[in-house]
Order: C-alpha cells, then structure tokens, then sequence
C-alpha cells in the first residue's frame, strides 16, 4: 500500500485510494480479469486495445463485460468476486458500480447510469436521455421526437472513427439522413466545411443559408465565357437528376435546390451556351 493510500483517522476506510488509480478509460480501485484469456487488465477498454494490437489476426478478440466475475481490489491486490467492496480491506472499488455491467468508476462527475432497456451503463445523467424502443438505443433528449427512428441504428460503426456507437462511452447523435455518428466526430465535420454524410452523401443538416449564400456567391461571379455550357448533374439530397450551367462554386438542383449535387456528364458541344 502506497502513502497516498495510508487513510488518516477522519476519513471513511471504504474511501481509500479513491480517484488514485485506474488508467486512461477510468478512475477506479480495481482490475478485471478477462474471462476469455484470463489476463488481467484495468478495464475492458484496455484488454480491447492490448488483443487488437496482437500481431496474429487470430488472436485478437474483445471482452464481454457482463462475463467478468473476477476482479482484483486494487488496495490490497485480493482477487475476488465481482463486487462494489473488497472482501477483503473493505474499500470501495468503484465510487459507482454497476454489477449487471461489472462497471467500476471513482470519477462520478460522468453521472453514469445503466439502462435496462440498453443492457449497459451510459454516461451524461438519466435524465439527460431517454431510450427510443424503435432505434433500440439511448439518445439526448433534445432529439426527442426530433429524429426519425431507424431499427438499431445505433448498432453501426462512427463512419469517421469506426468506434462502434452502441457502446462507446462517446456521446453520439442522429444526423438528417438518419445515420449515426460521435458528436465530437458531427462537429468536426462541420468544422472541417464539410456538409456531406461519409455514408450515403446526403447533407448531415439544414442547409438552406449555405445554399443561399451560393446563389449569391455564383450569380456575382460570371464565369468565363468557354466554361457557359450545362452539364448533367445528380442531386445527393433528392436523387434527382437535372441540367446545369457550369460554375466553379457549384450546381443547383433543379428539383430541391441543393447544391449538394453531383456532376455526371455534359452536354454536347453545339448545344453549349454562348
């Protein structure tokens, strides 16, 4: 037992250690051992990075948290049965526990819960999120009756950082084509200017300022006079396909006005406007 470990006389024993140990994913007093390779490790998120960095294929595999039985207090190092307090000294190996999850966490400012609906602990508060039994996952509850509701749609890869949604400790959201993606990932799509689903190539929001600000943008840049010809374009929002005047800044469709659109061949030459 360490010194930071040494409780003096005022302070509760089942508090010792607390927010003193742990790694990278979590603050807790305790270490997991994996039932599927029966190593030890601080937490499941650390036994999926260490199996997947395996150089043989074959042996890579993630943990299957709700199999933990054993645990090891990370006080005392008594390895035991999965448990919020030690057998053994007593201390709390997780201010937050959660023995459906065997999830341990000293850091309770994440305001876990576990939904039963979901079968696994979140972060960000219950009252933050409501579970939707149509997309069979949790979502904040500013989306509420504000999201069009597809079958698991949480059960899929971030198409930006290909974390599986379902169960990443990330906040994630439904954007307007209704597929799933990280906040943080939603946002620096945005902040990268780029309004494009990665999935299906549908804009991820409501665009009608940008479009406006392009119509502006084109009809006060008049393009030389070699490049006035139409093309044929196909319209990512509306699957439509029209006709458009060349210009470099984009081409609207002629059916929904997006400039979310495609350019899919052109017209031939004596047809070109002069």
């Amino acid at each position: 037992m360490s010194n930071d470990d040494v409780s003096s006389p005022q302070t509760n024993p089942r508090d010792v250690g607390k927010l003193l140990h742990g790694c990278n994913h979590y603050r807790r007093r305790c270490k997991i051992r994996a039932p599927c390779c029966n190593k030890i490790f601080t937490c499941r998120h650390c036994h999926n990075e260490y199996t997947n960095a395996l150089a043989n294929p074959k042996d890579r595999h993630e943990i299957v948290r709700h199999d933990i039985k054993q645990v090891i207090c990370a006080i005392c190092n008594t390895e035991q049965q999965v448990a919020q307090i030690c057998t053994n000294c007593g201390v709390k190996m997780g201010e937050y526990f959660c023995g459906i999850c065997k999830f341990y966490d000293d850091d309770i400012s994440k305001e876990q819960f576990h939904c039963n609906d979901c079968g696994i602990c979140r972060v960000g508060g219950v009252t933050n999120f409501f579970h939707c039994q149509k997309c069979g996952s949790c979502f904040d509850v500013k989306l509420r009756g504000k999201h069009t509701c597809i079958g698991n749609s949480m059960k899929n890869h971030c198409p930006i950082c290909y974390e599986f949604l379902f169960d990443s400790i990330k906040a994630a959201t439904i954007m307007v084509c209704r597929h799933a993606i990280h906040l943080d990932c939603y946002k620096e799509l945005i902040n990268q200017d780029q309004y494009r689903c990665p999935i299906c190539s549908k804009s991820v929001s409501a665009m009608s300022s940008t479009w406006q600000r392009l119509d502006q943008e084109i009809e006060a840049t008049v393009m030389p006079e070699e490049y006035r010809y139409e093309i044929s374009i196909l319209c990512n929002d509306c699957h439509n396909t029209s006709k458009a005047f060349f210009h470099i800044f984009g081409h609207k469709c002629s059916h929904c006005k997006s400039y979310n659109t495609r350019r899919i061949g052109t017209i031939d030459e004596p047809e070109r406007r002069t």
